[in-house]
């Protein structure tokens, strides 16, 4: 039996968050849950998540995993709030480690945060083998965007890719994050699109270009035949030189600050000071 998927888009930050389940009544896993964040307020809602699990209820699933493909720049993960509703454990890449040194620097973290990555209540080593149910599932290491993305092979015929591909008219994930690299993205795109054309990926998000709905889904032969930056032909350095120049001219993400430094944490807010009130931090001149 194939995993069913059922996709869950945030318009906000134009991330697709996913349930995987063998059946109704089975167990299921979710993939890169949104905490609703107003900047400008300052303000969490649970709306995205709340979508889910409704989801989740109706179809009467046991939640095993809450799976992270990295630590988001562009939304907070809502995987503790889900935890809370429904259970399972958050899960992440072991290489999650590297990131949280990186960043505990840049924010002056408190000195009793921890860079081993035990916020989280799984770590997954590179190619590790998991179950959600009856589907088998593995944990493919695919650094480039952060050194700690993963990629999630499910019953050998579905990919949730993450931040690596996006929809093949819209090309890569960007590598300019602290940590990323463009080469080892260009080997780890190698790495998924080596599965057979007929392999199902999902991917984290989609920009679609004018006229053009939002959609999550290609194959491994549409990618390899038509994706603008990575198509069958491009070498390591042709896709380099593009990866770097076109980096060079992005913006960062608009919630890369407070999204970080939550999404480190396994998506729990910082501790609270002494007033009782939580803060995030906004380091100036760093990035």
């Amino acid at each position: 039996m194939s995993a069913l998927i059922e996709a869950f888009l945030d318009p906000a930050s134009s991330t697709y968050s996913y349930v995987i389940y063998e059946h109704d009544g089975g167990h299921c896993a979710i993939v890169d849950p949104v905490l609703d964040y107003d900047p400008a307020a300052g303000r969490t809602a649970t709306v995205q998540a709340d979508k889910i699990i409704a989801f989740v209820r109706e179809h009467q699933l046991q939640v095993q995993w809450l799976l992270e493909t990295h630590a988001h720049a562009d939304h907070l993960s809502a995987a503790p709030y889900l935890r809370r509703e429904l259970g399972g454990k958050i899960a992440i890449g072991q290489s999650i480690s590297k990131v949280q040194g990186v960043f505990k620097t840049l924010f002056n973290l408190e000195p009793g945060f921890s860079v081993d990555g035990s916020q989280f209540d799984h770590l997954f080593a590179p190619d590790e083998s998991f179950r959600i149910g009856n589907l088998k599932a593995t944990a493919l290491h695919v650094p480039g965007h952060t050194p700690a993305d993963m990629a999630y092979l499910i019953d050998g015929d579905v990919i949730l890719v993450g931040d690596t591909l996006f929809m093949p008219d819209v090309g890569t994930a960007r590598c300019d994050f602290p940590g990323g690299n463009a080469n080892q993205m260009f080997a780890s795109i190698q790495k998924l699109l080596a599965f057979p054309a007929s392999v199902r990926l999902y991917v984290c998000h989609d920009y679609p270009p004018t006229g053009r709905a939002p959609q999550c889904q290609s194959t491994v032969g549409e990618q390899r035949k038509s994706n603008i930056h990575i198509h069958d032909g491009v070498d390591e350095a042709a896709f380099v030189a593009m990866r770097t120049q076109r980096d060079a001219g992005l913006c960062m993400p608009t919630l890369l600050l407070p999204a970080i430094q939550v999404n480190v944490r396994a998506g729990n807010l910082p501790p609270a000071e002494e007033n009782g009130v939580t803060y995030l931090k906004i380091p100036l001149n760093q990035l």
